[in-house]
């Protein structure tokens, strides 16, 4: 074998040092991007904290059928690694921190009306709705927090109601507005929850905010009775799992559990007493106003009560004529009526139980029917809840019995009684009382409506029933299921963070930083950079010698 010459030995060293000083050079640059990194994170307010341990926000506007509103979440998120669900630092709307209007209003105190359902195809309308909400959750956010939270605006009743096409245009309208604000929105965000949804979400807002999700063990979970102007929602833990279309398994918290979640859309208070109007209708010899107008007696409202009322439904029929034995019976529609106050008490009970169970006709005398029956119009509870089952009644029926001031626990006797002596009273020492006049004039159906709705339709007339709390409410369980990206994820940290550091790398202080650093690794190192036209020369120097 041929020795190596010295002038090769010498190249090889060359190249061996450059290599090492170029393997120094990259080893320097990139602790000093590590480096810039680090103190990026470490001095920029807000920016190292909101990573991992700072609070973080979640916005979710409820679209209802009587109206819309919206609410703002301030979250700590748990340690990832232990799976626990995240602490809720703060809630608006609340009862305590937000003024005077707070303390008197436990039940929709705060909402643009009316409904989105009447907004299809009028985008001013929508923005009418939305952007005092949607304003006022930007003052509850902090400015360097807002492009990092989350808004979920989602629909109930009101639009599931609609056709598709045009439910889907007023939310191509709702996300028209959202994209105006700096809110972080998804299109997924913006939809119409089925009932069943919003029933689930109601459950786990309630069980998270009464501590059932924060143990391990498989005690039954509260159940849920929640009512709203167009819809009931309700849900209830089962033991035994079935084939039943109403069936879920919940997976949230530690444990998983088989919940039955119902959502009846007939069944909520405005629905409710739009069918005792048509009964009326069906039943009563109408008359006409001075007006022309059909007036409906109802036995429910106070006597000094004229209600100008909207009832698609309502119609009598007129009897043949008697000298035409051919002639049929017709129907009269009349969408547009009166509502005359004739109030007694007993009558108003029992179109109210009609009402509960969904019957046809008011002839009811004695309870309508026996929860032994188990018919399609009810839903008997008691036949597969837990023995040992607790029942939280919200929304609806937390404002109706709220005004009754009775204790959290009183009995069905209890509401019969007070709901009487209430409803005796004048109109405008019932009006005075309420922080909603429309709310008031109905007040006297709904107390023995919502009575017979627990006690006649659902068969928990024997079962412990809490009223309350009056600050639950089904979005604060979209805003924990929808949002569990935020808080769930082993990942959560890494994400926040490869998003942040695209953010800094596309800054151009950082890369001019970056290249002055660099320049100056350099110059210490004093790298020497191949020059090709010197390189040739030295080889045909070479080549002569």
């Amino acid at each position: 074998m041929e020795p190596k010459s010295p002038s090769k030995l010498k190249l090889s060293i060359t190249g061996i040092a450059q290599y090492k000083q170029a393997l120094r050079t990259s080893f320097m640059v990139t602790v000093i991007i590590l480096i810039l990194f680090g103190a990026y994170f470490a001095f920029i307010p807000g920016k190292s904290h909101s990573v991992s341990k700072g609070p973080y926000y979640t916005v979710v506007v409820d679209c209802g059928s009587t109206g819309t509103r919206v609410n703002v979440y301030k979250w700590l998120a748990r340690d990832v690694s232990s799976k626990e669900l995240p602490i809720l630092l703060y809630s608006y709307p609340n009862n305590s921190t937000d003024g005077i209007l707070w303390k008197s209003c436990k039940y929709h105190c705060l909402q643009t009306e009316p409904g989105l359902d009447k907004s299809v195809g009028n985008l001013s309308g929508v923005r009418a709705s939305l952007e005092p909400l949607i304003t006022l959750a930007e003052h509850k956010v902090p400015s360097e927090k807002r492009r990092d939270t989350p808004i979920f605006v989602l629909a109930t009743a009101g639009l599931r109601r609609l056709a598709m096409k045009d439910a889907r245009r007023v939310l191509n309208d709702i996300e028209a507005v959202v994209k105006e604000h700096t809110f972080l929105y998804k299109k997924s965000w913006i939809r119409v929850l089925s009932g069943q949804e919003e029933a689930y979400y109601g459950w786990v807002a309630l069980n998270y905010k009464m501590g059932s999700f924060g143990n391990h063990s498989r005690s039954p979970t509260l159940g849920l009775l929640d009512l709203g102007g167009s819809s009931l929602q309700i849900v209830v833990e089962v033991d035994d799992t079935r084939e039943d279309a109403n069936l879920v398994r919940s997976k949230f918290g530690f444990v998983e559990r088989d919940i039955l979640a119902y959502s009846l859309s007939e069944f909520g208070l405005n629905e409710a007493f739009d069918r005792t109007v048509v009964m009326l209708s069906h039943m009563e010899q109408l008359r006409e106003s001075a007006s022309g107008i059909v007036e409906i007696r109802h036995p429910c409202l106070h006597t000094d009560t004229v209600q100008n009322y909207t009832c698609y439904g309502c119609s009598q029929q007129n009897a043949p004529d008697q000298k035409n034995v051919t002639s049929q019976v017709q129907e009269t529609k009349f969408p547009c009526v009166y509502l005359v106050g004739a109030p007694n008490w007993e009558q108003c009970r029992r179109l109210a139980r009609v009402a509960a169970i969904n019957s046809s006709t008011a002839d009811t005398d004695h309870r309508a029917r026996s929860c032994s029956d188990n018919g399609s119009e009810m839903i008997n509870l008691t036949a597969f809840a837990h023995p040992k089952a607790r029942f939280h009644a919200l929304s609806g029926f937390f404002a109706v019995y709220d005004k009754l001031n009775l204790s959290a626990r009183a009995t069905l006797m209890k509401i019969w009684e007070k709901g009487q002596q209430v409803c005796s009273r004048s109109w405008s020492d019932l009006s005075s009382n309420s922080q909603n006049a429309y709310f008031a004039w109905q007040y006297c159906f709904r107390v023995p409506y919502v009575a017979s709705l627990i006690d006649d339709a659902l068969c928990l007339g024997d079962k412990e029933i809490i009223f309350g709390p009056a600050d639950v409410t089904w979005t604060l369980g979209a805003a924990l299921v929808e949002g569990e990206y935020l808080w769930s994820s082993p990942t959560r940290s890494q994400i926040s963070i490869l998003a942040l550091n695209m953010e800094v790398i596309s800054s151009p202080i950082f890369v001019l930083v970056l290249l002055l650093s660099i320049l100056l690794i350099v110059y210490c190192c004093q790298v020497k950079l191949p020059m090709i036209g010197r390189k040739s020369a030295v080889r045909g120097q070479k080549m002569i010698d």
